[in-house]
C-alpha cells in the first residue's frame, strides 16, 4: 500500500478530490519500524498522526495491578494517534510494533488546518473517533458477559477478517498473533488461552505455530461464538 492508496483508503480523507489529496501528500512523511519498536509511550507528546502503510501495531496501556492491558491491534489502512492529535494532549496509550512497520505520518500543525477548512473530513473524523469507543464499549461487556471460549473465538474471528493471511489461496487463514497478545485482547492469562486453544487443535479446528495460529474451521468458531452470545 502506498501513500495515496492509504489516505484514499481512509474514510476521513476519502472524499478528497485530486488536488486536496496532492496538497496532503506533500505535508507527509514515511516511518520504518522494527518489531517490538515503541512508536509512542502513554503521556507522550500527540503531535502527529499515523497511518499504517504495512505490518501491525499493538496498542496499549498498564492496569491499575500493574500488568499491561492491549486494547487493540492496528494493521495496514488504518489510522492511530487521533485522540492525541486533536485535543493536543498527551498520548493515551503506547504503540508498539508487532512486525516490522511502515508509516505514514502526518503532523498535527499540517493536518488542523487541513480539517477546519474542509469540513466532511473532520465529520468523518469523529465517525471514526465514535467508533474506537464503540469498540471499547462491545470488548469491554465481553468481558464481563462472555464466558473465556466465546471471548477467545470472537477475538480470533475479528482478527482472521481484518488482518488474517492465505498461505495458500482459498486454504486455512493465518492469524500472526503471540497467544500473550491475545491473551491480553481477551482479558486472560497466557496459559488459559493457550489451554483452549490446544483443546481446538485437538478437536482439528485450528494449528499452532510459533507466534500465529491457523484457523482450519473458522465455521466451528462461529457456532462457539453464537453459542454464548444467546
Amino acid at each position: 500500500m502506498d501513500r495515496r492508496e492509504l489516505l484514499g483508503s481512509v474514510s476521513i480523507f476519502a472524499s478528497l478530490g485530486e488536488k486536496e489529496m496532492d496538497t496532503l501528500l506533500q505535508a507527509t512523511t514515511t516511518k520504518k519500524m522494527k518489531p517490538k519498536e515503541v512508536l509512542c509511550r502513554k503521556g507522550d507528546p500527540g503531535n502527529q498522526l499515523y497511518g499504517v502503510l504495512s505490518g501491525s501495531l499493538k496498542v496499549t496501556a498498564t492496569g491499575t495491578d500493574g500488568k499491561e492491558v492491549m486494547f487493540g491491534l492496528m494493521g495496514a489502512g488504518e489510522i492511530i494517534g487521533e485522540i492525541a492529535l486533536l485535543d493536543g494532549e498527551e498520548r493515551s496509550a503506547t504503540v508498539t510494533a508487532v512486525e516490522g512497520t511502515e508509516l505514514l505520518t502526518l503532523h498535527r500543525r499540517e493536518l488542523i488546518p487541513f480539517l477546519e477548512s474542509h469540513p466532511r473530513a473532520a465529520i468523518s473524523l469523529a465517525v471514526v473517533l465514535a467508533s474506537r469507543v464503540r469498540q471499547l464499549s462491545d470488548r469491554a461487556e465481553d468481558r464481563q458477559t462472555m464466558p473465556l471460549p466465546g471471548r477467545i473465538a470472537k477475538r480470533l474471528l475479528s482478527l482472521s477478517q481484518q488482518y488474517g493471511k492465505h498461505p495458500i489461496v482459498g486454504g486455512p487463514v493465518e492469524v500472526r498473533m503471540p497467544q500473550q497478545d491475545l491473551a491480553d485482547l481477551v482479558g486472560t492469562t497466557r496459559e488459559s488461552v493457550n489451554k483452549q486453544l490446544r483443546a481446538w487443535e485437538e478437536e482439528g479446528i485450528l494449528e499452532l505455530g510459533r507466534g500465529r495460529v491457523v484457523i482450519k474451521q473458522p465455521e466451528s468458531l462461529e457456532v462457539i461464538t453464537a453459542r454464548f452470545e444467546l
